[in-house]
């Protein structure tokens, strides 16, 4: 049997199909606020009633809104969830998106965010991506400092390679890496395994190898996982997020949606096994 949940740091316990929440912002480019709020409101709390305990957001996805909303939804719940965000990139027009992993601007983003998601310390706060203006090493070392004032429990990085996960790892303990991995694009299996032996988390984005700000999921129309997923009585979506918590019990897989329906089909997946068969086809 694969394990259902991961102990993320060492001490948060999470189950290992979570939520994206990317999507809930105004498009194009996750650029604004999103339009339906409250809808977006009921579709984390519904993620929650449906047992997910980590959802993975942003400062720039909105950017801000979307950890807003967040925030407001998840204040009238008492369930604990793990919410993981991200500070290094900024975004100022939807087609205009750079890094910014100074120490200063990392610090003032992780502040924010605090305030946005409502709460005193933020459980998991990753770099979002390497800025080659600022010393790797300095961007990390910010995240640690962070970590030891308390305003952020795990640190994680995001899109990164093995040499920078073990660069960060000299530096401060590593909770989580961020990056995409699926069926079909598994250039990042060096990181993975990385991951593996060192016990982090590893947040594959684009599960279903859908392009960044695309609404097409090439895997869930794959020929190879709908026939998996007729014997299953399941889609090709849930066949490929299946695939991913079979590959390594490290992985937590945070699919994206604004649809209900898709939300509820995606945790439906964290109950799926498929059979060694089955692996080896698709494998």
């Amino acid at each position: 049997m694969i394990p259902t949940t991961f102990l993320l740091g060492g001490d948060i316990s999470v189950n290992r199909v979570g939520f994206g929440a990317m999507r809930l912002c105004a498009q194009p480019g996750n650029f604004g606020p999103y339009p339906d709020w409250e809808a977006g409101k009921r579709l984390v709390l519904r993620a929650v009633e449906l047992g997910v305990n980590f959802i993975d957001t942003a400062h720039a996805y909105g950017p801000g809104w979307n950890e807003t909303l967040i925030g407001e939804a998840l204040a009238g719940t008492s369930e604990k969830v793990c919410v993981t965000t991200k500070g290094g990139v900024e975004k100022t027009a939807p087609d205009k998106v750079f890094p910014d992993g100074r120490p200063e601007q990392l610090r003032k983003r992780c502040e924010e965010s605090l305030g946005r998601l409502r709460v005193s310390c933020i459980d998991l706060y990753q770099l979002h991506r390497p800025d080659p203006a600022v010393p790797f090493e300095e961007s990390v070392g910010a995240l640690a400092q962070l970590r030891a004032e308390g305003k952020i429990r795990h640190v994680g990085l995001s899109n990164v390679s093995a040499a920078q996960l073990e660069a960060a790892l000299a530096i401060v303990p590593i909770a989580s890496v961020q990056n995409r991995f699926n069926l079909d694009e598994r250039e990042d299996t060096p990181v993975l395994e990385a991951c593996e032996k060192h016990g982090i988390a590893y947040l594959p984005w684009g599960p279903l190898a859908a392009k960044p700000f695309a609404p097409d999921a090439p895997l869930t129309r794959d020929e190879r996982l709908t026939a998996i997923a007729r014997a299953h009585g399941a889609t090709a979506g849930q066949v490929a997020l299946s695939w991913l918590l079979h590959r390594s019990p490290n992985i937590v897989a945070i699919p994206g949606t604004t649809s209900l329906a898709h939300l509820e089909e995606n945790a439906a997946a964290a109950r799926l096994r498929l059979t060694p068969q089955e692996l080896a086809l698709i494998d």
